[in-house]
């Protein structure tokens, strides 16, 4: 199977909006450590616990899932139901008190 000229234009086009958002965020990115790590402290709680648990669904989680039955079984998934459970309390428990602590975790 060959690429056609199609084919590298998405690609090519595909990279260079990946730059151009990487040079236009990074202006304001690099200010300062706060600005980096923590937007400028301006995401509001949800969206920072949103954030957090979006980390954990990362390449190897379904390395996790797949170990997990591979060596348990299939009837020990239940344990990624936890995952989900521990999720929402990091949204909904755990952003809210790291934003009022004021913490930078660096």
């Amino acid at each position: 199977m060959q690429l056609t000229s199609l084919d590298w234009g998405i690609t090519l086009l595909f990279f260079i909006l990946t730059l151009g958002v990487g040079l236009w965020v990074a202006r304001s990115a690099g200010k300062s450590t706060t600005d980096f790590f923590l937007s400028g402290r301006n995401m509001p709680w949800w969206l920072m616990g949103i954030s957090m648990v979006a980390t954990t669904f990362s390449a190897d989680t379904p390395n996790l899932v797949t170990d997990i039955v591979r060596t348990n079984g299939i009837a020990v998934n239940w344990v990624w139901w936890a995952f989900l459970l521990m999720g929402m309390l990091t949204v909904f428990v755990y952003a809210r008190l790291w934003r009022k602590s004021g913490w930078l975790p660096i």
